[in-house]
């Protein structure tokens, strides 16, 4: 059984990805429609929010044509747009809570939408490159619905779905969670780098990213696939993703289990993908299903005796081992995954497809040459990195709850989740608001001058007494709540101060 609307009894959402280009005749509307969640609607109900989303994105462009529709505000319903790709479009539709205060953050609801697609991008490539393939549309709907069935399951809890709300305000998706590291222990692990790329065969050119818990430590590659890669491995491949089947504290999303909400497979009766679809270009056929790779099934990854981690996700039939490959963006290839695991420490090295004739043989030497040369520097790095490891609240920060954001290099450094848990709903709510109102500001600061970088520095005093800051510059972000400090803003001024001497190398200095 798969996800069903049935199945979920908090806030309403739907989820659309259509296609503009489709369905062009009268009677045909409903061919550009790829994904629908939840699948059950009847199709009235699908076509009213293809609709209402093209016709609000075409009225839209009549005033900006050059900046895409974000979000529309209804009374009942926020509407989220999200352009994947040339005339392809991701709308998520979030009713709103009775709670007027307690609205969300439209830009976290489309960092959502956005990592969904990243990821997709990772494993499957384009959609619009699916369309080409198979202009009837079965191939791209049977990659999709399986794959966001995967995705969305991160976000139920129990029976309830959980999407970015404004509890999340000390948080970003679309980042990496750096991890602090004092100089010898960089050093080792530049030194342990260069050993584990120079072990590549001939001159190919090899790249790594390395996680300790749920932290990166080191990355070779650019931001944009370090941040994709990096997602995946905190949600699938790290030590505490492989012994829990969920995703790590990091992502706030504890307490979710596939055993009880996805299948192996989803059946064309699910609840998923139901007897609404079985219009012929919009069918989803159990053996194309079963031919797909599912790389964000939970419970697909195993760590073998000699600490590498092997996985069948990729698997299309009981014939085939095919080897975890990804597409990098920003690289523009396509790569092996070759990772290994000693306990905490989660190593992933991307291999060049094209670089390797006899893809299964050259990796088991690759392995063999890891084992060889890095054994050593791998258990010097992580001991290291365990000795000075302060568990879930290595980033704590006595007196603050805070989120440091470098948005050129997508890094994020913030208090750990169960710090932030004990500020007061009153506190949330208004760094929620202020976070509003800073988004607001960098999208007009954009439109007006895409050169120039906003410098913006913001102190509000909440109903509860508490401070809630913002300051931007340089593309640089940071969002603080200081419940416990004075009734001044001098003293709270100086607390941040202090703060961004010690904690931020002097990027917001006034200097």
């Amino acid at each position: 059984m798969g996800i069903s609307s049935k199945a979920i009894i908090s806030e309403a959402i739907q989820l659309c990805v259509f296609d503009l280009r489709r369905g062009q005749q009268e009677g045909q509307e409903i061919d550009k429609i790829l994904f629908f969640f939840p699948a059950d609607c009847p199709y009235s109900t699908q076509l009213s929010v293809l609709g209402l989303s093209e016709g609000l994105i075409t009225f839209t462009r009549i005033f900006s044509p050059d900046a895409p529709c974000e979000v529309i505000e209804a009374e009942k319903h926020t509407n989220i747009f999200y352009p994947a790709e040339p005339d392809i479009w991701m709308v998520l539709i979030v009713e709103k809570n009775k709670d007027p205060e307690a609205f969300r953050r439209s830009s976290a609801l489309n960092d959502f939408l956005k990592e969904l697609h990243n990821l997709f991008l990772m494993f499957h490539g384009p959609v619009r490159a699916l369309l080409d393939k198979d202009p009837i549309g079965v191939l791209a709907r049977n990659h999709l619905y399986p794959f966001i069935a995967d995705y969305l399951t991160d976000f139920l809890v129990g029976k309830k779905f959980q999407i970015p709300s404004f509890r999340d305000s000390l948080k970003e998706r679309g980042t990496v969670r750096m991890h602090s590291l004092e100089r010898d222990v960089a050093i080792d692990i530049q030194s342990l780098v260069t050993v584990l790329e120079s072990s590549c065969p001939g001159n190919t050119l090899c790249k790594s990213l390395i996680l300790f818990q749920d932290l990166l430590v080191s990355t070779t590659l650019p931001p944009d696939d370090t941040t994709n890669l990096y997602t995946y491995a905190v949600m699938r491949l790290t030590q505490h993703a492989l012994s829990s089947g969920s995703n790590s504290w990091s992502y706030l999303r504890k307490g979710i289990s596939s055993s009880n909400v996805l299948p192996s497979s989803i059946s064309a009766h699910s609840g998923f993908i139901s007897e609404n679809t079985s219009h012929d270009s919009y069918s989803l056929r159990q053996g194309q299903i079963s031919n797909v790779t599912r790389p964000l099934q939970h419970g697909k990854w195993f760590k073998g005796n000699d600490g590498f981690l092997t996985t069948d996700a990729w698997r299309l039939d009981s014939r085939s081992t095919p080897i975890p490959n990804v597409w990098l963006t920003q690289i523009e290839e396509q790569m092996y995954l070759c990772i290994f695991q000693h306990k905490s420490l989660t190593i992933i090295l991307t291999v060049p497809v094209c670089s390797l004739i006899n893809g299964e043989d050259e990796l088991i030497l690759l392995k063999e040459q890891i084992l060889d040369n890095a054994s050593r520097k791998i258990i010097k790095v992580e001991e290291k990195l365990s000795q000075g490891w302060g568990g879930e609240n290595t980033n704590h920060v006595k007196g603050y709850r805070y989120l440091l954001l470098n948005t050129d290099q997508h890094i994020s450094k913030a208090s750990p989740p169960g710090k932030v848990s004990t500020l007061s709903k009153e506190s949330l709510l208004t760094l929620n608001k202020l976070r509003v109102e800073v988004d607001l500001e960098k999208s007009r600061s954009k439109l007006d001058d895409p050169e120039h970088e906003l410098d913006l520095e913001v102190c509000i005093r909440a109903k509860n007494n508490a401070w809630v800051i913002s300051k931007v510059t340089r593309g640089n972000e940071l969002y603080m709540v200081l419940e416990k400090a004075s009734e001044t803003l001098l003293y709270a001024s100086d607390a941040v101060d202090k703060f961004t001497s010690r904690y931020c190398n002097g990027v917001f200095s006034l200097d």
